[in-house]
């Protein structure tokens, strides 16, 4: 007994010695060189100073002061399946880490068995034991046990399978957020979508409206001979194009509107009475603090999430390494055996057992090896991931920032073209009247007014699709879950 005690405690003694510290590489935060700030940094703070209100990057939605946009944003966040799904991986993650956490402490479990024989005599071990005096062919066989074991961490390798599924867990809750994120600018986009395509319609209906009466005229005039069958044909093939443009934007309405339920987790048709109301393309509002790119490696969730996975990839670095090293275990067994039940717990039914175990893949090196240059290599693929994607991150905000900034300016010069083009077109209509000019260069001045009221639709659209991106590429609306624990 003595001599079985000294090996066990010795082993506990080692496993004690090596708890805090574990084979394999320790996670350091690979080092980003990024400039201080944005290069459109100034430029977006100059137009914040424009808009009514400004948005902070938590519930940036709100910023667009557009209560329709708060509802579709707040049920799509409730309802979207995408979220869901994320949620679901978060869930399947926390498991990872109990059941790598379990695989640290010892186990424990019970076994009972009662067993009755009625043993053949015409097998080989029947026709022996049949030859044998007294030999009773009815037997009884009764054994309960409580059996227990511990696979003692030495080197680490169950504490890197830990730190990797937390990381796992940890990436999976930024990825909710990363959801939560995209699926709120998505919902922002398809409603700034829909207004722009109403707002667009709306332009070609009236223009529809505009060219119709200019037929009926002209038509009239044809029937008392002052205008010829030219003119009206012109007129007509005018209005035909124009109502030629209706099915193409109400087709991209109708898409936009279908994906707009779909979004918020519902059969398409859903919720669009709910824009049925034509309202205006919202404003886009100011960035209250755009930051700079070093605290896009903070408040962008998906950066969270290729981070974590880094982490992951380096403690299995860890995990593959300890394959090189063997495996002690402790299991223990106490009960009771006997052939009657009424001896069951008796002392001479009683059981007990020690077993010292030993696993060492010693002659499976090449295996061993060819595992940790795999793992060696995945956790190479997701620095490189890492690092694309802070260098994507800064390359969304630098575009978003752009494209916002010239979107309004060019909404801007199209607001002072669109009224000197009305202007315009007022002066054409009243000289053609007046029969000073012909019925072309109204058509002209139509046609005119028409394609810049559109472009600045489009352009008013545009920069807020712009503002939006611009709050998702900064990675708004939402917390980071940093330290949270799966338990």
């Amino acid at each position: 007994m003595r001599s079985a005690v000294f090996p066990v405690l010795s082993i506990a003694a080692s496993s004690a010695l090596f708890a805090g510290c574990a084979v394999g590489p320790d996670y350091v935060a690979p080092k980003i060189a990024s400039p201080r700030v944005f290069m459109g940094a100034k430029a977006v703070e100059a137009r914040s100073a424009a808009p009514a209100t400004s948005a902070s990057t938590d519930a940036w939605w709100r910023g667009f002061n557009d209560p329709v946009l708060d509802r579709l944003v707040d049920r799509a966040l409730a309802q979207n399946l995408d979220l869901a799904q994320a949620g679901a991986r978060v869930a399947q993650a926390r498991a990872g880490v109990r059941a790598a956490t379990a695989a640290l402490l010892p186990s424990a479990s019970v076994q009972a068995s009662g067993a009755k024989v009625h043993a053949s005599t015409q097998t080989p071990t029947g026709r022996l034991l049949a030859a044998t005096p007294n030999f009773d062919r009815e037997g009884e066989l009764y054994e309960g046990d409580l059996v227990a074991g511990w696979e003692l961490d030495v080197f680490g390798g169950g504490r890197r399978d830990r730190e990797a599924a937390l990381a796992q867990y940890r990436a999976a809750e930024a990825g909710v957020a990363a959801a939560r994120l995209a699926v709120a600018a998505q919902t922002a986009d398809t409603y700034v979508l829909v207004r722009g395509l109403q707002e667009r319609l709306a332009i070609a209906r009236g223009q529809v409206e505009t060219q119709t009466r200019l037929v009926e005229t002209v038509r009239l005039q044809r029937e008392q001979g002052v205008a010829a069958d030219l003119q009206l044909q012109q007129a007509v093939g005018a209005l035909e194009q124009t109502r030629a443009s209706l099915p193409v934007l109400e087709e991209g309405l109708e898409a936009a509107l279908n994906a707009m339920d779909v979004i918020q987790g519902a059969q398409p048709g859903t919720y669009r009475a709910e824009l049925a109301t034509v309202t205006a393309i919202p404003t886009a509002p100011g960035l209250a603090d755009a930051g700079g790119p070093a605290e896009l490696l903070r408040r962008r969730p998906d950066l969270v999430v290729a981070e974590q996975r880094l982490r992951a990839s380096n403690a299995q670095v860890g995990s593959a390494i300890s394959q090189y090293f063997p495996k002690f275990s402790l299991s223990g067994l106490v009960g009771t055996a006997t052939t009657s039940s009424s001896a069951l717990f008796e002392g001479p039914a009683n059981q007990a057992q020690g077993v010292l175990g030993l696993r060492w893949r010693l002659f499976d090196f090449g295996r061993v090896g060819a595992e940790v240059a795999a793992a060696r290599g995945q956790k190479a693929e997701a620095l490189a991931a890492y690092q694309q994607s802070v260098l994507r991150a800064t390359e969304d905000v630098e575009s978003a920032f752009s494209s916002l900034v010239k979107r309004e300016s060019q909404e801007r010069t199209l607001a002072a073209g669109e009224a000197s083009l009305a202007k315009a077109r007022a002066a054409s209509q009243a000289a053609y009247g007046g029969g000073v000019v012909s019925l072309i260069e109204v058509l002209d001045a139509d046609a005119r007014l028409l394609a810049v009221r559109d472009a600045r639709a489009q352009a008013r659209t545009e920069a807020a699709r712009a503002a939006i991106r611009s709050f998702q590429a900064l990675g708004g609306g939402w917390r980071d879950p940093s330290g949270a624990d799966a338990g």
